[in-house]
């Protein structure tokens, strides 16, 4: 089982940093560039900090896209996602990166602009994903029941209560009626395209999701279930995401 039990919060992000930065420099090696997914979000501040600490990575070969974003917000609202990224990652790196495409969740014809983005992403293999996994067990914003079917690389979405709670309670919003119903997704099998996907899912608010995710049924009700049939995932959690696990595959993980 591709699933790494990692002893704390700041080991997780460390330990997924460094498998998926060897798996960066493999693909810049291999190929001269490197094309990556990066994700947001609570659980993703410990990996993002040590990936930037990563030495021996030329990130002026590197294209990024990112996940998700939400409708109608604006890039300077504190939840943004383009902005998080922007200010935690990209503007952190010691050299530009060769490309950085962000999802215009505002954008004035967002249905011409997902296109756009989706016919970029086409264009060549996704070397590394980086993810996490929601609470309610959505891989980006692809809630229960996910579409596994749709080719499309991005999708319009509405966000179950679950899904919005959690931006809530991570302190993203003031109150539930200001979170957005709405986010422009990554779907599924775009998600599953990338040669390799690198899954952090830290936090004992996790924990559910850790079970349906590899325990439960395969399923568009566990969406993120979907990465068991990928050739090259794998998943860091900590001690406390892992704490629903039976002792059977508790057993057969990767303790660090």
């Amino acid at each position: 089982m591709n699933l790494v039990i990692c002893k704390d919060k700041l080991t997780c992000g460390a330990e997924a940093a460094k498998f998926g930065a060897e798996k960066i420099r493999q693909a810049i090696a291999a190929q001269g560039e490197c094309r990556i997914i990066l994700a947001t979000g609570a659980s993703q501040f410990e990996m993002l900090s040590a990936l930037l600490n990563e030495e021996g990575i030329d990130w002026s070969k590197v294209t990024m896209f990112h996940l998700d974003e939400y409708v109608g917000l604006p890039v300077t609202h504190p939840a943004s996602f383009r902005k998080y990224l922007t200010e935690r990652f990209v503007e952190k790196l010691p050299v530009k990166m060769k490309e950085v495409n962000l999802v215009e969740g505002d954008a004035a014809d967002l249905k011409a602009s997902i296109s756009a983005l989706g016919k970029k992403i086409a264009e060549k293999p996704i070397d590394v994903c980086f993810i996490g996994i929601g609470e309610n067990g959505h891989i980006a914003f692809n809630d229960p029941p996910a579409d596994f079917d749709t080719e499309e690389p991005y999708l319009i979405v509405n966000l179950d209560d679950v899904c919005r709670n959690q931006q809530l309670g991570e302190g993203w919003f003031p109150n539930f009626e200001a979170v957005p119903k709405q986010a422009v997704s990554m779907s599924v099998r775009q998600i599953m395209k990338s040669r390799c996907i690198v899954n952090t899912v830290p936090d004992a608010r996790k924990a559910h999701a850790i079970k349906i995710t590899f325990e439960e049924e395969l399923s568009p009700m566990h969406p993120a279930s979907v990465i068991r049939l990928h050739p090259d995932c794998r998943t860091f959690c900590d001690i406390p995401a892992a704490a629903e696990l039976s002792s059977f595959t508790k057993d057969i993980c990767t303790l660090k």
